[in-house]
């Protein structure tokens, strides 16, 4: 009708407009107006009117909102049907409906079905075959059926969960037109072009030739798509994929594995954007339970993306045991790891505290993979809690270091010699060993052995039968460098060198990243794995498992549906359909569009066609908004009348409401606990222990062994204000237990035999006290009760309490005070370090070896740090002890001239080692600064 997309069921009826002159007539009429007359008699008898008055015109505006009101009922009684059903005629030729039966057709097939179907019908009363041709199936025949068997097959198509090819359909459709002739084309369009849609356009054109074309295509929403999606160290994010422009937004939502929404995520497209990015502010434990990622009202496999546990962030702890943590953390193992392990894992380091501890708390998160860096002694209860912890599937990898060196522990891949490998050891290397080549079956096949890399110390292992088939990378030696073994569903890993530079240069190469990553892959928790663990599986198949639909939902595996490689990357297709694949406890995910695929508009302008929209293709009767128009029209008129009639002049008197004042109860203070507050005596201790520098000791529970420490920390103290400038305040008897310690540089600890082993949380305050900087003195004041054992083990009462004790605390590796130690020079010059007894050795941490020749001329050497243990036997309390009036408590022995003199030296020196570090092992810049002062 006049070029509009609009018809007439009964056209006839619209001669009835040819009345609505006749019914301006009619409607020009209307009551008169009532008119005020005042109640006076006299006044109304002179307005009496003395004729039949004539009735007012009714207002033009008026007559026309009644004109219009009856031309509506008139349009909407011949049956007003906006876009037709016009269909494609003009011949008895054949009709061919080609269908883009794809994953972007999915969202909107349903309109596309109804244009299918509409065609069907206008080639059914035209008496034409059809032959429907689905562009998904290259190699189904193409036959002519009539109207009733193609509305049959039109209803059994689906789309499919995969892009398609169109271009391999042209043989089939040639084939076809060949045999046929004539023949009508409609091609019900997509719109989307997921790659050789200029191919398939060109060879289109050629193969119909100069048959007639239409070419369906818009007015619908594009369709969209979910692509590379990434489980970064801060938040998840997946890319969104459009066709079109034009300003839009939605929403991404995250599921888990029982379809259960854990979060969503909002996106946002400019005008001329193709594709944005939506991201998951989550963290990273609820990151990882995510398996499905789905646009909100989008029903394609494309706008879903499946995830495996290779998407999956691991989370892994890191426990170390070293003390230089705090001391000089750019050169601690955790920045080391930290690193290496953060461009593909979140990385949490314990809290500061002993590494019983931050096993513990790693523990307690239910963390997949846990660091121990040089971690020694472990107590027996947690070595329990992290076996069972790998037979579930947790993985440990440690490192050597000083103190696993020293110690006896089963949750090593092989058995270790106690001591180390060292240059100028008993083991000695003539220089530092090169890596050798990794196994081509191991985890680090195909990772590049560094020419650069050297190791200089290392623990070794003990060598056995089964000893190659643990060792995962060696040195040039043979010697093992990294092993591991699977305990349960776990694995443990043991790196023979330390995570840090002391030993090898190897935490500072790349390869160090790549073999930590292996290690990580093996768990399958990563989102883009190495190379190498994966190819011993790339011969394995598995089988389909879950299989997404075109609209997105989950359905069992199609008869068509092949397995594949445990290891396929790539996107789906017509044999491996997207969904999961292989076992339901760590399925593989097959997305439908790989992270490298884009979608692009489909151009086909180049067509000789005529081009039809899906909105056209849907007929609307226009009947009931004409009626409803009219019926709103007919209410207004009435509105105007009875407004203009005065009838609504009386209006109806609103009595003023009356406000109502809510008033609400404040109740305040009744029920209200009252507040907490601080036990005094823990404020009283810790105002007393920060008010000034001040030395403590352990209360043991013996009255005469704390009555003697007391005195003597006390005498140690008075010798400290009479020789130094430290003037500290009086000493503090503390419980590890229920005291806190950070309050104090030095911890002095007399072990008495027989007594009962500390509770293993005092255990770990004092551990963690250590690693924090702080220095305990254990002292088992029994130098002359006993002759020392074998190699130097000492077999008294106290000894053994002290070997208690020790045994549940990660203690470095120690060594006697050697004469260049910057303990024997912090203020005096002193050879040993006497106490009632002069007889024993004080043991310290062992210094890191320096093997220049500049530092063996250095008149004092010391560690990273100060030393957090030291023990003697000497009684050095004994010897410091002072009664009121001045005089010594207790004898010497033997009782040398000026024995403690040097005892109150030795207890000097302590303190400033603790209090001031290793500053004195700078004096090997003292001739160059005489030098300079000279000039």
């Amino acid at each position: 009708m006049m070029g509009l997309p609009l018809a007439f069921t009964e056209p006839l009826l619209l001669i009835g407009l040819v009345s609505l002159p006749m019914l301006w007539w009619l409607l020009r009429v209307m009551p008169p107006r009532p008119r005020r007359i005042e109640f006076p008699p006299t006044r109304l008898l002179f307005d009496i009117a003395p004729r039949e008055e004539t009735p007012s015109r009714t207002p033009w505006w008026l007559t026309a909102l009644r004109l219009l009101a009856a031309a509506l009922v008139i349009f909407a009684a011949a049956g007003p049907i906006w876009n037709p059903q016009t269909g494609i005629a003009g011949s008895k030729a054949p009709l061919m409906i080609m269908f883009d039966d794809g994953w972007s057709a999915a969202s909107n097939w349903e309109t596309r079905i109804r244009a299918a179907d509409e065609l069907i019908a206008n080639a059914d009363n035209d008496r034409r075959a059809i032959a429907l041709v689905p562009l998904s199936e290259p190699n189904r025949d193409i036959t002519l059926m009539p109207a009733g068997a193609a509305r049959v097959a039109l209803r059994q198509l689906a789309p499919k969960p995969y892009s398609i090819e169109r271009v391999e359909t042209l043989t089939a459709v040639d084939r076809f037109l060949k045999a046929t002739g004539d023949c009508e084309i409609a091609w019900l369009s997509d719109g989307v072009d997921t790659g050789r849609g200029e191919e398939f356009l060109q060879g289109l054109g050629k193969t119909i030739g100069d048959r007639s074309l239409t070419v369906f295509e818009g007015g619908t929403s594009s369709p969209l798509a979910l692509v590379a999606a990434e489980n970064a160290a801060a938040k998840m994010t997946v890319k969104v994929l459009r066709t079109d422009s034009g300003i839009a937004a939605g929403t991404v939502r995250a599921l888990d594995q029982k379809g259960s929404p854990i979060g969503e995520a909002r996106y946002t497209f400019s005008p001329q954007d193709k594709e944005t990015e939506a991201a998951f502010d989550l963290p990273v434990e609820l990151r990882n339970d995510i398996t499905r990622l789905e646009i909100s009202g989008e029903r394609s496999a494309g706008a879903v993306q499946l995830l495996d546990k290779r998407w999956r962030r691991r989370a892994i702890g890191i426990v170390s045991g070293a003390t230089s943590e705090t001391a000089q953390p750019l050169l601690a193992p955790t920045f080391y790891l930290t690193r290496a392990l953060a461009p593909f894992a979140d990385v949490r380091l314990a809290d500061k505290g002993s590494p019983q501890q931050g096993i513990t708390q790693f523990l307690d998160q239910k963390l997949p993979m846990i660091i121990l860096a040089d971690v020694g002694t472990i107590a027996p209860e947690l070595r329990e809690r992290l076996n069972a912890w790998l037979d579930q599937g947790g993985v440990l990898v440690r490192f050597a270091g000083a103190r696993l060196a020293q110690a006896e522990d089963d949750l090593v891949p092989v058995k270790l010699r106690k001591g180390g490998r060292t240059l100028g050891g008993s083991l000695t290397w003539e220089k530092p060993q090169h890596l050798a080549a990794f196994a081509g079956d191991g985890p680090f096949a195909g990772v590049a052995v560094p020419k650069d890399v050297t190791v200089s110390r290392q623990v070794l292992a003990e060598p056995d039968a089964v000893l190659a088939t643990k060792s995962w990378a060696s040195l040039e030696d043979g010697t093992p460098l990294v092993t591991g073994e699977h305990r349960g569903k776990g694995l443990v890993s043991l790196f023979h060198v330390s995570a840090d530079m002391r030993w090898s240069d190897l935490p500072m190469s790349g390869t160090f990243v790549e073999m930590l990553r292996r290690i990580v892959d093996m768990s399958g928790y990563t989102s883009k794995p190495g190379p190498g663990v994966a190819g011993e599986a790339s011969s394995e198949t598995v089988a389909p498992l879950h299989i997404l639909d075109g609209f997105g939902a989950f359905g069992p595996p199609p008869a068509t549906a092949k397995p594949l490689p445990a290891d396929y990357r790539d996107r789906a297709t017509p044999d491996h359909p997207p969904g999961f694949y292989g076992p339901a406890e760590g399925p593989l995910a097959v997305n439908t569009l790989a992270a490298a695929d884009r979608i692009a508009p489909l151009n086909t302008a180049s067509l000789r066609a005529r081009h039809a929209t899906y909105t056209n293709a849907e007929p609307r009767d226009l009947r009931g908004w004409l009626l409803s128009s009219a019926l709103a029209l007919f209410l207004i008129d009435a509105l105007i009348v009875a407004l203009l009639g005065g009838s609504l002049a009386a209006l109806l008197r609103r009595r003023a409401a009356t406000a109502v004042l809510a008033i609400g109860l404040v109740f305040a203070g009744l029920f209200s606990p009252a507040p907490t507050r601080a036990d005094s005596a823990s404020d009283e201790f810790a105002m007393k222990a920060v008010s000034q520098t001040r030395l403590a000791y352990v209360v043991t529970g013996n009255a005469d062994v704390d009555s003697i420490v007391k005195a003597g920390m006390g005498g140690l103290t008075l010798f400290l204000a009479q020789r130094t400038a430290l003037e500290a305040g009086d000493p503090v008897g503390v419980d590890p237990a229920r005291d806190e310690l950070a309050f104090f540089p030095l911890i002095y600890w007399p072990i008495v035999p027989g007594a009962p082993k500390p509770p293993q949380d005092a255990i770990n305050k004092i551990d963690a006290y250590m690693k924090q900087g702080g220095t305990v003195i254990f002292d088992t004041r029994d130098a002359v009760e006993a002759p020392p054992g074998e190699n130097g083990q000492s077999q008294t009462p106290g000894m053994q309490a002290l070997r208690e004790i020790l045994s549940s605390l990660d203690v470095p590796e120690l060594e006697p005070v050697p004469r260049e130690h910057v303990l024997t020079k912090t203020f005096y010059l002193l050879r040993d370090f006497p106490g009632r007894f002069n007889s024993g050795q004080t043991w310290v941490e062992t210094l890191p070896r320096e093997d220049d020749e500049e530092s063996a001329q250095r008149p004092a050497r010391g560690g990273d740090g100060v030393s957090p243990i030291i023990i003697t036997s000497n009684d050095l309390a004994g010897a410091w002890a002072i009664r009121p009036d001045g005089q010594p408590m207790l004898p010497l022995s033997p009782g040398e001239p000026r024995q403690r003199e040097f005892a109150f030296r030795a207890g000097v020196n302590i303190v400033m080692y603790t209090l001031t570090g290793n500053y004195k092992a700078d004096q090997v810049h003292a001739p160059a600064l005489i030098e300079r002062l000279g000039q």
